[in-house]
């Protein structure tokens, strides 16, 4: 008995303590995404923070010993709850990466609608803004769900295993968790760009509500998001004669738009592959 708990205080010294090269370079990551979280930093750099944290989080799970000790009995229950989260964050992204492409074909619909149409029809306008806006209603209820899911997730989260907590392997326990945290607090962020509060109307009611909400956030501040911007500016057309001119200004921001989420459906193609890869070096660490 007190053999194998040397052995396993052995291995617990022997980790990579916290200004070893492979922990801080997950801690670096974990630091970029808690800053970009905090001060709603662009898309891109939060996916390429993304990336390159689970790029650094597999490089630390190949380290010997680190597998070696996860592959101790006493973390085997942590390891494998860990690959019961990773099945959940591969889940998330890829919902996330589906409602991107469904709302990017929103997007290239509503395009194609105002390049066939003729300027100056007011009902056309409406109609066709009308029916984007129900578009993304589904797409909300689809991203309602994801974060109920989540939510029912969260209260079934479970502590970490009791060791001393100035071990290293106690903190390289916490990191794991602190990965998946952060990673799904990224994909929620995501999600929240589209996402729209629940609104208890239905049908058309419902839509010319938000039409009316999103005509007085046009005519007052900035908009948070490009996705918004862009309702706005269609909004601003609805109720009115457009020229040739706000028409074209209108496709051109779609386009910006539709390119904008195409960028974020390849960064999250290859954050999809990455959490691949980190499941993948979980699961050799528990069949060490």
């Amino acid at each position: 008995m007190s053999t194998s708990k040397s052995t396993f205080h052995l291995r617990s010294n022997s980790l990579p303590s916290k200004n070893h090269p492979l922990t801080e370079g997950v801690e670096e990551q974990l630091s970029r995404l808690k800053e970009s979280e905090a001060t709603s930093s662009s898309v891109s750099y939060k996916l390429s923070a993304l990336k390159d944290l689970h790029d650094s989080f597999d490089d630390l799970l190949h380290f010997p010993l680190i597998q070696q000790a996860l592959s101790n009995e006493h973390y085997s229950k942590c390891i494998e709850e860990s690959l019961e989260r990773s099945i959940r964050l591969l889940d998330v992204c890829g919902t996330t990466r589906d409602v991107f492409s469904q709302m990017k074909e929103c997007v290239q619909e509503l395009e194609s609608s105002l390049r066939r149409k003729t300027c100056g029809e007011s009902s056309f306008l409406e109609n066709e803004v009308g029916a984007y806006m129900i578009s993304r209603k589904r797409l909300n209820k689809v991203i309602s769900k994801c974060f109920r899911n989540l939510k029912r997730a969260e209260k079934k989260s479970t502590s970490i295993p009791s060791v001393d907590k100035d071990s290293n392997l106690f903190a390289v326990v916490s990191m794991i968790k602190e990965v998946e945290e952060i990673s799904l607090l990224v994909f929620e962020s995501l999600l929240s760009l589209i996402c729209r509060p629940k609104a208890r109307t239905t049908g058309w009611s419902a839509v010319s509500k938000l039409l009316q909400s999103e005509r007085v956030s046009c005519e007052g501040q900035g908009c948070a998001n490009e996705v918004e911007r862009m309702d706005s500016e269609l909004i601003c057309l609805i109720g009115k004669k457009s020229n040739h001119v706000e028409v074209q200004t209108a496709l051109m921001g779609l386009k910006d738009l539709e390119c904008s989420i195409q960028e974020v459906e390849e960064e999250l193609e290859c954050v999809f592959r990455r959490l691949l890869k980190v499941r993948v070096s979980l699961l050799n660490t528990l069949n060490h």
